[in-house]
């Protein structure tokens, strides 16, 4: 990412300037952080999740946005664009405006070569501290390979009838836990809101270079 300007600026005056401006950017401690455009294969890659998860959630209450909808992780103050989030339930939002989205229960994001290393790193640092978050997936452009972190306190937790072994299991099962696929013919579970990802789909009309 790369810094609009050095002056500090509150949440409060980085929404007022975002709302108005023509590019999105991310905001953190202070500061706006321009986003650059993305490729032709980001695209259909995004487009192709957006399309699966829509179907297969027609008939659940969880919503799929894609792009456009800002996440702030409240506990660090971070704004940002995820490529596709899904919530489930009732969407929080920070305010009468509807845009910031607060409790995402599954972030996807589609992998270049000038965000990877912050989206593994510092950005999945952040996403972690959202308490509602259940899943992570990150999603190679120039290959067959999408990576899932798996949040394991919650999702373990839900076959355990007894809210006093909830208690007393609770700690066994912190952390994420990472689960990948690199087959075309294959699919990935998105336990969080009981849907999967043929790679297949995924991929349609991407090519890669040889």
């Amino acid at each position: 990412m790369e810094p609009k300007e050095k002056s500090f600026l509150t949440p409060e005056e980085y929404l007022e300037i975002e709302r108005k401006a023509e590019y999105k950017s991310e905001y953190y401690n202070g500061e706006m952080f321009a986003m650059s455009g993305a490729s032709r294969k980001h695209n259909l890659i995004c487009t192709n999740i957006a399309g699966e998860l829509r179907n297969q959630l027609k008939k659940k209450s969880c919503e799929v946005y894609m792009g456009d909808m800002r996440v702030k992780v409240s506990t660090t103050g971070l704004y940002t664009y995820p490529d596709l989030v899904v919530v489930c339930g009732s969407p929080k939002f920070e305010d009468k405006e509807v845009d910031t989205l607060l409790n995402p229960i599954l972030i996807i994001e589609v992998l270049s070569e000038s965000t990877e290393a912050y989206d593994r790193g510092e950005k999945f640092a952040q996403y972690r501290s959202l308490s509602s978050l259940q899943e992570y997936v990150l999603i190679s452009q120039d290959h067959y390979h999408i990576e899932k972190y798996i949040k394991q306190k919650d999702i373990q937790l839900q076959s355990i009838q007894s809210n006093d072994l909830k208690e007393s299991y609770s700690n066994l099962f912190s952390g994420w836990f990472l689960t990948e696929e690199i087959k075309q013919e294959n699919s990935i579970e998105l336990v969080s809101i009981q849907c999967s990802l043929k790679l297949a789909e995924v991929y349609d009309k991407v090519t890669f270079e040889k």
